[in-house]
């Protein structure tokens, strides 16, 4: 059966760096209990993860960054959803973040801007001033896995954690897929 820890050996997040990217490293101590697994990076993506591992994709969150202008300014976001679930970018998280025009980050920028690997950002260890959006399904799914900054790692949070990060708030973020 599915879970959110499947089959993968976890361990202390805070004591396997190596796992991690730089910046998740230097914030891991903000998630109480996160724990890391090592994973083989070319099953990253999310649907290859949960069938590989045995995790159940409803315990998977994914990050998403998203960049909001408004009068010439930038800013960015991330954004966490369950991977059976789609985010409100246009409507939701454009009006939160009071943008007159939002749209997923391009991938050269949301790596440059976070240090992370593409396919591996997670809401822990984003730059200073990022809000960090975790819809309602995310908090209520209890332990969820996330990125861990690289693609041979994932972490293993509670949602509810996930809101001690600096900039996080609780949002109903998401509409069910069509």
């Amino acid at each position: 059966m599915p879970s959110a820890r499947g089959t993968l050996d976890w361990m202390p997040a805070a004591e396997h760096p190596e796992l991690l990217a730089p910046p998740v490293a230097a914030a891991v101590g903000e998630v109480d209990g996160a724990l890391v697994a090592a994973i083989d990076a070319d099953l990253a993506d999310t649907a290859a993860f949960c069938d590989a591992y045995d995790v159940a994709l409803g315990a998977s969150a994914n990050c998403v960054v998203v960049a909001g202008r408004r009068g010439g300014e930038t800013r960015y976001a991330a954004v966490m959803v369950l991977a059976t679930d789609r985010a409100d970018v246009n409507g939701v998280v454009r009006r939160h973040l009071d943008a007159r025009k939002i749209s997923f980050a391009p991938h050269d920028e949301a790596v440059g801007l976070t240090g992370m690997e593409f396919g591996g950002i997670t809401p822990v260890g984003l730059p200073e001033g990022w809000p960090v959006l975790v819809d309602d399904a995310v908090v209520e799914a209890g332990e969820v896995v996330i990125g861990s900054g690289t693609r041979g790692g994932k972490l293993l949070v509670t949602g509810v954690d996930l809101l001690a990060l600096p900039g996080a708030e609780r949002l109903a973020l998401t509409r069910r897929p069509d």
